[in-house]
């Protein structure tokens, strides 16, 4: 049964609060993708383009990123279209450069923002955002799918909205925030010390503290990650019929500089995904957990869970956390799958460097 969830309403409306903040957008528009056969997530067209909020030759200067939005429309980039077939909406960005600019000592992710099906749109909780120097080039990269319909042509494209303020534009600066990500993985080759399912980059776990570990899996794709001990890890698995319960330490990814507050929570997952927890193993209870709503009669999300809080949850530099991803695969045939959780952490780092002026105190 051909299936089409269409956007109704004004395609990427400005967030609610923008008349207190001062917001605009840099509006983007992809490629035009051609849909003419099914294609699972991850296999369908894609496009990467570089991007910039200011103009080109215009003066570098101090903006803060309050949100992320993208809907598909139509070829002319206006009309309604199908958001069935988003597969994602990726922003990165030259992290080398922006620590260097920024004077930051942490690691981070090169990710900013990803959307995909279930969720449209990132707006921070008001008087956040991340702070981002107008000449910084993100790179933008966007794909397509279509899980159920077939014999029909689409051509579709995203359009993106990023949501900005002026640093000059601000009686009061906003709080700066960072991302960190924690991801679910499936081990493909190699083993734990004593057999036993393994830890990325964790050469001697103890249940106890790291918990069980994630599944020995069927990567969905060729792309893989290697840990320190030259064991093999997907992030992009398969799923076979029935449900499925995967748990990744996620500690090593998520790198957390410093205890701190996170203030938005966005989730990345595949059809099929019941929910998608992030646990504090040292203390034994739930940081969130996001539930999925699934498209009616049909393979879909049509919706996913996320949090903003102006107030935030603790997490703590050197707590253990991990990952659970819940799938139930009700098809007789395999299915692949990703779990994503993207935190955004109030960047306690960035008040101490010599931007401490352009930003409110934290403390």
């Amino acid at each position: 049964m051909a299936f089409l969830l269409v956007f109704v309403g004004t395609p990427l409306a400005p967030p609610a609060w923008s008349e207190e903040i001062p917001t605009q957008s840099k509006v983007i528009l992809s490629d035009v993708y051609t849909i003419d056969r099914k294609y699972p997530s991850m296999r369908g067209p894609y496009g990467v383009q570089e991007v910039q909020l200011g103009e080109a030759g215009s003066p570098s200067e101090l903006v803060w990123v309050t949100g992320y939005r993208a809907v598909m429309v139509g070829p002319g980039g206006e009309s309604a279209a199908s958001q069935e077939f988003m597969c994602h909406s990726n922003l990165d960005i030259d992290m080398e450069r922006h620590r260097d600019l920024f004077q930051w000592k942490k690691q981070v992710s090169t990710r900013l923002f990803t959307l995909s099906q279930g969720q449209f749109d990132i707006t921070f909780p008001a008087g956040f955002g991340l702070p981002i120097f107008s000449d910084e080039v993100f790179s933008l990269n966007t794909q397509v799918l279509n899980h159920n319909i077939e014999g029909q042509t689409f051509q579709v494209r995203h359009k993106i909205a990023i949501d900005y303020v002026r640093a000059a534009d601000l009686k009061t600066p906003l709080k700066p925030l960072f991302m960190a990500a924690a991801t679910g993985l499936v081990l493909l080759e190699g083993q734990g010390e004593q057999g036993e399912n393994a830890y990325f980059n964790v050469g001697n776990p103890d249940a106890e503290d790291h918990g069980p570990g994630c599944l020995i899996g069927l990567g969905a794709t060729q792309h893989t990650y290697t840990d320190a001990f030259g064991r093999k890890f997907s992030g992009h698995w398969t799923v076979k019929p029935g449900r499925e319960v995967n748990r990744t330490l996620a500690t090593t990814w998520m790198q957390l500089p410093f205890d701190t507050t996170v203030h938005y929570i966005g989730v990345h997952l595949h059809p099929f995904a019941e929910s998608l927890e992030l646990r504090d193993l040292t203390t034994g209870k739930t940081v969130f957990q996001s539930k999925v709503r699934g498209t009616p009669e049909a393979i879909g999300i049509e919706h996913v869970e996320y949090f903003s809080s102006p107030e935030g949850l603790s997490v703590y530099k050197g707590h253990e956390y991990e990952l659970v991803s819940t799938y139930n695969n009700t098809t007789d045939v395999d299915q692949d799958s990703m779990a994503v959780m993207f935190l955004y952490l109030l960047d306690k780092e960035l008040q101490k460097t010599n931007l401490a002026h352009t930003l409110p105190p934290l403390f």
